[in-house]
């Protein structure tokens, strides 16, 4: 049983959650859990680790609009390094105070393998949720996709200072705040784009059609020689922790001429049903844990 089909065999016990975050009268809560075999490569330095877990639940944060207020980790490792656990907290501090945020501790626990748990806390008066988007209603990207293929790309190429660095991605809570008052649907890109497409589709309901040219990192070339598989890294990859957004038609104008921290993209339009790229089937296809 993958992570998808062990929370379908849970849902009934939890109504409320399935978003981004959980909404706790005006707190959102996430929590995240990342381990060495699946989510830092080699050369992936303690403090890019401490910088990523913790950004991982930022982005959730972002997702519902939220402003991130504070983080805890719980840090698991076969043993204990002085400099691994000092570089550790840097990097958790730095990301948070990337976002205005505050890193307030944890825990420490051996185990058998590097792992890490991260929990952020975020404030809301009326938070987006995914089940929100309507037919007509325009859909957008914040950044770029397949950054973190790009870095996975660098790292088993032995360049792991710019693969660290493309690691370090800053959650896009100060784009999500931004955006929050004319979003009808918002979620983060952590399973890749076309995934993505199709979880925002099941929670409101409604089909997409997207479309190109879609924003796929220029890196991608340099680690992958052939072209079409670029894009369809980009489209699938996933852990890019970019914003996919939609906005009613009469909303769009003030989303585009708004003044946001990174580049936001228009790359389709809810529809009834189906979810497409330029007309033809896009499949559910993407990152999937477990």
């Amino acid at each position: 049983m993958n992570e998808r089909d062990a929370l379908q065999s849970i849902a009934a016990w939890l109504p409320a959650a399935g978003d981004d975050a959980a909404v706790v009268g005006e707190n959102v809560l996430t929590t995240d859990m990342l381990h060495a075999s699946t989510d830092f490569p080699a050369g992936v330095t303690r403090y890019t680790a401490g910088w990523r877990s913790v950004a991982a639940s930022l982005s959730d944060v972002a997702a519902m609009g939220a402003q991130a207020v504070a983080s805890v980790a719980v840090y698991g490792a076969p043993a204990f390094d002085e400099t691994e656990l000092s570089d550790f907290v840097a990097g958790a501090r730095d990301a948070c105070e990337a976002v205005g945020a505050a890193y307030v501790g944890g825990d420490l626990d051996t185990h058998e393998e590097f792992t890490v748990s991260t929990t952020v806390l975020g404030r809301v008066d009326e938070p987006v949720f995914r089940s929100g988007a309507s037919p007509g209603d325009r859909l957008y990207t914040t950044g770029t996709l397949g950054r973190s293929a790009v870095a996975l790309g660098l790292f088993e190429a032995g360049d792991p200072e710019r693969a660290n660095d493309l690691f370090r991605f800053t959650p896009r809570v100060e784009a999500g705040t931004a955006l929050r008052p004319h979003a009808s649907a918002m979620m983060d890109i952590s399973d890749g784009l076309a995934r993505s497409v199709h979880q925002l589709a099941d929670a409101s309901d409604c089909g997409f059609d997207v479309e190109s040219p879609l924003p796929i990192d220029d890196r991608l070339g340099e680690v992958i020689d052939d072209a079409a598989e670029a894009r369809e890294q980009g489209i699938t990859f996933g852990e890019d922790f970019e914003l996919l957004v939609t906005v009613p038609e009469s909303a769009t104008a003030a989303v585009e001429s708004a003044s946001l921290p990174t580049a936001l993209t228009p790359i389709g339009r809810a529809v009834g049903e189906g979810i497409t790229l330029d007309g033809d089937a896009l499949g559910d296809r993407g990152y999937t844990h477990g």
